[in-house]
């Protein structure tokens, strides 16, 4: 058995889908272990998600991607090609976009739960989620337009990626 952290953002709360969200865990036979409704603070998501040059450097990349993809000129949009400092910028995006209102946060547990929690919540950017998970049935946002609106992807939901990035942010959020 597994456990693994969910996080219902902003925008999953002010559509009012924390509900649908929660049925869709409970029907895959997940256990909710803790729950609770919140503001988190600045500190807690600059906490939250990774500062390391690797981490960052790969979210530029997923961005420098969509741009290639859409044939768009990411100097034009942000001012720079570099994939650190892009991703640089959209963590900035994130920590303000997560604090910014309230979040539900949820320890799920069953079988395979990090793995079973991934699949039901479908792609990170909601344009390639497939229908019947999550983000494909309730997001459309894209990485372009995000960046455009100088703003991260609003994909309603944070899932932790593997066993040990969810006991870490397990501890984080919830305390050991």
């Amino acid at each position: 058995m597994e456990r693994t952290l969910v996080l219902i953002k902003p925008e999953g709360v002010k559509r009012k889908f924390v509900g649908r969200i929660i049925s869709r865990f409970e029907d895959a036979n997940l256990t909710i272990e803790k729950m609770k409704l919140m503001v988190a603070s600045r500190e807690l998501v600059e906490k939250h998600y990774p500062s390391d040059r690797e981490w960052t450097t790969l979210v530029g990349n997923k961005t420098l991607d969509t741009y290639k993809q859409f044939g768009i000129d990411p100097v034009s949009e942000l001012g720079t090609s570099d994939a650190y400092e892009i991703g640089k910028t959209v963590k900035g995006w994130l920590v303000e976009y997560i604090s910014s209102g309230p979040i539900v946060a949820l320890v799920l547990s069953g079988n395979h739960a990090v793995d079973v929690v991934r699949k039901l919540v479908g792609s990170t950017i909601p344009i390639n989620a497939q229908p019947g998970t999550i983000r494909g049935d309730y997001s459309v946002d894209s990485p372009d337009l995000a960046n455009k609106e100088k703003r991260p992807v609003q994909n309603l939901i944070h899932a932790s990626g593997n066993v040990k990035e969810a006991e870490t942010e397990i501890a984080l959020w919830f305390g050991h």
